[in-house]
């Protein structure tokens, strides 16, 4: 297996630092991007190089790309990892947290994707690798902004993939069902900010429980798998344009398919009176 530079964005934490770490064992040269460099100092004793990165910053996201084509001459794969997610009811979700959501997960996305590319089409070479998820497949209940950039992903990645290919160019995405990050807690706590003293308080609120004790129990699945599928998406010869993966991934997205829409939306809405 041939070493490849990687730039991996997110890498703060959760999926992202894992993969850094996983990636870096295998012997490639990662760079891992974030906000809060102190939170990625662990992964220099695995040889990875921390660099400062926000995604809602042109300026930083430039001079981040920059910093690794000076150091390395190249980067062979960018890894899309970077993620905000902010529950609510679409009435009541700040229109400025509704705009970082897709400045986050979507503007961000393309414009890594943009300043990586002229030197990857120079080289007729290179991988892009999209963390999306099966929230760019279906909806659940109270996450309305965090699905449109979710499915705005789904849609860039497919359009990138038949229009770089020509130049050697792979484009794949990574679809997560559950996953055991600190991503559901945080959106729980959003979904209950925002639906305080509104009609959908008490609704909301059942939600955020059901959201949040999820995601602190033991039953969803492991950051490592996702891990694992990036890993195979970095190192296949002919990558995946999808790789699904994680509690729920498959099923969730066959019955969202299989079901009406009116008893999926019931489905949606009765998940807030479960107790996990």
């Amino acid at each position: 297996m041939k070493a490849k530079v990687i730039l991996i964005t997110g890498a703060s934490s959760g999926i992202g630092f894992d993969a850094a770490r996983e990636l870096a064992v295998q012997g490639h040269k990662v760079y891992a991007a974030a906000r809060r460099l102190d939170l990625m100092e662990p992964l220099r004793s695995y040889g990875v190089v921390p660099l400062q990165l926000d995604v809602t910053v042109d300026e930083s996201m430039q001079r981040c790309v920059q910093s690794v084509l000076e150091a390395e001459g190249a980067i062979d794969v960018l890894i899309n990892n970077a993620g905000y997610g902010f529950f609510g009811a679409v009435e009541n979700v700040p229109m400025d947290e509704a705009r970082r959501q897709l400045e986050v997960n979507v503007f961000g996305l393309a414009r890594m994707c943009q300043l990586v590319l002229p030197s990857m089409r120079q080289r007729h070479c290179g991988r892009i690798i999209n963390t999306s998820s099966i929230a760019g497949k279906l909806v659940l209940l109270y996450g309305g902004w965090y699905h449109v950039s979710k499915f705005s992903v789904e849609a860039l990645s497919d359009a990138m993939r038949m229009e770089l290919r020509p130049f050697g160019i792979h484009v794949s995405m990574i679809e997560p069902g559950g996953i055991k990050t600190d991503w559901g807690i945080i959106a729980a706590r959003h979904l209950r900010e925002s639906s305080k003293n509104t009609p959908y308080e008490s609704s909301a609120c059942a939600e955020s429980e059901l959201l949040h004790n999820a995601y602190s129990g033991s039953w969803l699945s492991s950051p490592h798998v996702i891990t694992k599928a990036i890993v195979r998406a970095v190192n296949s010869r002919w990558p995946r344009a999808r790789y699904r993966t994680g509690r729920f991934a498959h099923s969730g997205v066959f019955f969202h398919w299989l079901l009406p829409a009116k008893w999926w939306d019931a489905l949606m809405r009765s998940f807030s009176k479960i107790k996990v």
